[in-house]
């Protein structure tokens, strides 16, 4: 039985995630700070294991991946997934601790998870895994008033990039998906601020978010010999291309 990670497991793309492996028959193990949560999705599903903890605190999360791995015996993949967008506004209007919170979630946050994932998958027999990191179509074409969020996703691609160079000699392999407007909550939160601005405000076209789920699917069951680099699955309609 193969398995996988998922950080930030517990809402949104990640929740849609974890459920779409665990119907293909993966060993999921969910992490997110919300417990009830977790244990909720565990309760329903055999394969699923519950691992709480914050996803900036390295000691828990080491705990986490321990755990994980001795109970599935390897770890195949990690959906490196946690993250927020935090606030929307010109940078002088961003406090700086506000930024600091966004990066410690969305950099540092998804460092620790790639640093335990890598370090596992170099030295079980036999050696290898895939990590998938999490972008946004910010990581390419920033939304306006997004400082916080895109500064941490460009972030994210030169992470990408870094452990696809570096994990080669270890048969790990390293790819990013970009996902645009899925239904989510943290979406639903977009569009009530943009609401709030302008109640007549036309709203953007939006996909399901299992079609993203399925994206991480498809991405993780690569053979070993393949990889999906970056991948962008977004609402057809949506303003990407040409953006500014």
């Amino acid at each position: 039985m193969k398995s996988i990670v998922i950080t930030g497991a517990s809402s949104g793309i990640g929740r849609a995630t974890a459920e779409v492996f665990l119907d293909a028959g993966w060993q999921v193990g969910l992490i997110a700070r919300r417990a009830d949560v977790l244990e909720d999705i565990a309760d329903r599903h055999e394969n699923a294991t519950a691992l709480p903890c914050d996803v900036t605190d390295p000691g828990a999360m080491q705990t986490a991946f321990d755990g994980f791995t001795a109970k599935a015996g390897r770890l195949d993949a990690l959906f490196n997934n946690a993250g927020m967008f935090g606030p929307s506004a010109p940078i002088d209007e961003v406090d700086v601790d506000a930024f600091d919170q966004v990066i410690n979630v969305n950099v540092r946050g998804m460092f620790i998870a790639a640093r335990l994932a890598f370090a596992q998958m170099r030295h079980q027999d036999p050696q290898g895994g895939r990590i998938i990191n999490n972008g946004s179509l910010s990581a390419h074409n920033p939304r306006p008033g997004s400082i916080c969020y895109t500064t941490s996703k460009h972030a994210i691609t030169g992470m990408t990039k870094s452990l696809s160079l570096d994990g080669r000699a270890f048969d790990i392999a390293c790819g990013q998906i970009d996902i645009g407007n899925a239904r989510t909550e943290l979406v639903d939160d977009l569009n009530a601020r943009i609401l709030a601005e302008n109640p007549e405000a036309t709203l953007m076209p939006m996909m399901d978010v299992n079609e993203a789920a399925r994206s991480v699917l498809h991405m993780a069951q690569m053979p070993p010999e393949a990889n999906v680099q970056f991948m962008t699955v977004m609402a057809t309609k949506m303003p990407y291309i040409g953006r500014g």
